[in-house]
């Protein structure tokens, strides 16, 4: 029960925030905004004020915000409606709802980084046979300070420092054991293993796993923002690369993309992890909400914006018919999407299950 709810709160978080990007520069163009809704279903409460009725729906899936005049059939040319407003207006109140899910993202991200939060220490759990640390005499509970001089506060460390080193074919391993600081020249061995996007990538290798022993890992206010801004920036690249490579078929959809159903099992486990782990989870929902509402696909943010530039070339509104025909199609895809994302998601979690059951 409390992983529903923190399901349905996180997706209420992040699509409202998306509505409110919208919302916010709506009124500030001067949008008239009929309704801002927080869930969808029968309205359990209503309150209208300055021309704009807000709601509290039965579902707490998120909520939607309805402006004046923003489909062609109800548009009657008011300059208060959404398409009496340039194209480059409508651009903003388009846009600003990706963008505030993506600064949601960074705030989530860098209050993580100051709040603090578990990481693996560089205690060695276990050694790997025909590596260079066993043939250098690394041993279990070994605990590894620096390579080469550079300090390895935890494991994420010593990993980017390892990969690093593409070209060297040993590295001079400090540790501790027993209290004392030793010194070994490690071997590196290179292997070919797939990164998180599918691609396969040569990487140095020490022969080493990691113990299970956790350390709390905090930064400074402002160390901290710059932290956050990275890793959204690392996770936006990671993401249109995976895209790109989901449109190429190089990645498998199977593999790369979840729904609902999937997300609901990650909420489960980030739930049972603790409030870091939730927040987390939240932080790289939104960004991916945003990442993905912009693409140029009808329905989507990015699809408005991608007709806004054609609008701008043709030099008049679309058609009533032809956003008609679009929106059919965008939504048709979408609604496949989640389809195929589910199964994917049902076979994912519960094929092993389903296949004891046919047979």
């Amino acid at each position: 029960m409390f992983s529903l709810l923190v399901f349905f709160f996180i997706l209420s978080v992040l699509i409202v925030v998306h509505e409110f990007g919208h919302f916010i520069v709506a009124k500030k163009i001067g949008v008239r905004v009929e309704q801002f809704s927080l869930g969808f279903g029968k309205a359990l409460f209503k309150k209208k004020s300055k021309g704009t009725e807000y709601s509290l729906s039965a579902i707490p899936l998120g909520g939607f915000v309805k402006l004046a005049g923003d489909n062609l059939e109800e548009y009657k040319g008011k300059p208060d409606e959404y398409f009496s407003k340039p194209p480059g207006k409508r651009f903003w109140i388009i846009f600003f709802g990706p963008l505030l899910n993506y600064v949601l993202g960074i705030l989530l991200f860098w209050l993580i980084f100051f709040v603090g939060y578990p990481t693996l220490t560089t205690k060695i759990g276990s050694l790997i046979d025909n590596f260079g640390a066993k043939e250098a005499g690394l041993a279990v509970g070994d605990k590894i300070m620096a390579i080469d001089g550079q300090k390895t506060e935890n494991w994420e460390d010593l990993q980017k420092i390892i990969y690093a080193k593409k070209q060297a074919e040993t590295v001079n391993v400090s540790f501790l054991r027993e209290g004392k600081e030793l010194t070994a020249n490690v071997r590196l061995k290179q292997k070919v293993l797939e990164d998180t996007v599918g691609q396969k990538r040569k990487l140095s290798l020490l022969g080493i796993t990691p113990s299970d022993e956790i350390i709390k890992v905090r930064h400074g206010f402002f160390e901290s923002f710059g932290l956050g801004l990275a890793k959204a920036w690392d996770l936006t690249v990671i993401t249109y690369i995976a895209l790109g490579r989901l449109v190429t078929g190089s990645l498998s959809m199977r593999e790369s993309m979840t729904g609902p159903l999937g997300i609901f099992f990650i909420t489960s486990k980030a739930a049972q992890l603790g409030p870091i782990a939730i927040v987390h989870l939240m932080a790289v929902l939104s960004l991916s909400l945003a990442i993905f509402n912009l693409l140029p696909l009808p329905i989507l943010d990015g699809g408005h914006i991608a007709l806004l530039a054609l609008e701008k070339i043709r030099g008049k509104l679309l058609s009533i018919k032809t956003e008609e025909v679009i929106n059919k199609i965008g939504l048709s895809f979408i609604i496949l999407l989640v389809v195929l994302v589910t199964y994917n998601d049902i076979v994912r979690n519960f094929g092993d299950k389903i296949s004891k059951f046919i047979k």
